[in-house]
């Protein structure tokens, strides 16, 4: 087990009927950013929101950038590893099923969601992909992602996620067996009303 730690921030959950949320931040954001994200989008859901521990220029991120959308893939399989480790410790700390465990990642965080379904699959049960990209272009394992649902959101505008990507990155996903779903909104990289709608709508069951 990695001996790395994070600063994190735990909520506990008010409905035992809500899955727990693991809350996972953009470039320069920290683990307070997407906690009222998180409460919109499952009121009542556990919140566990880890702080990234590499910094650009001062900017948190969960793994590091050679220059934009470049990476080292020894480098993020490491941290990926590195915050799967924390996770399994943090999700029997918290008394957590790393099975109804969902992912609530933007950008960087997505990415990291992302990279963590596809090397780490016992750590999550479900993710929400707000803005990913393919960072390691791998498939999962077959049949590492079964039964697990993923929502890529996605803007048709984004200067950042080449348009190709969410849907490759679904198709990395459905290789392991996971239920991907992409859409895109009239948006940039931020996120929008329509995101949060989608979200919604997606972790109760219905069609995003």
């Amino acid at each position: 087990m990695s001996t790395i730690t994070y600063h994190h921030i735990y909520q506990p959950g008010t409905d035992p009927s809500a899955p727990p949320l693991l809350l996972l931040h953009g470039t320069g954001g920290d683990e307070r950013d997407l906690l009222r994200v998180g409460q919109m989008l499952s009121p009542g859901s556990a919140l566990l929101s880890p702080r990234g521990d590499v910094s650009e220029g001062g900017a948190r991120r969960f793994f590091a950038r050679l220059a934009e959308g470049v990476f080292d893939p020894a480098e993020v399989t490491r941290r990926t590893h590195a915050l799967a480790d924390w996770l399994a410790a943090a999700t029997k700390q918290y008394g957590l099923d790393p099975a109804r465990l969902t992912a609530v990642g933007f950008s960087n965080g997505a990415n990291i969601a992302a990279t963590l379904l596809q090397l780490r699959p016992e750590s999550l049960g479900a993710a929400v992909l707000l803005r990913p990209m393919v960072v390691l272009d791998q498939p999962a394992r077959p049949g590492s992602l079964r039964g697990k649902r993923v929502l890529l959101l996605n803007g048709e505008f984004d200067p950042i996620v080449p348009v190709e990507h969410p849907p490759r990155l679904a198709a990395l996903l459905q290789a392991g067996g996971a239920d991907a779903t992409v859409k895109f909104f009239p948006a940039s990289h931020q996120l929008t009303s329509q995101d949060v709608s989608a979200a919604q709508a997606w972790l109760g069951g219905k069609s995003p």
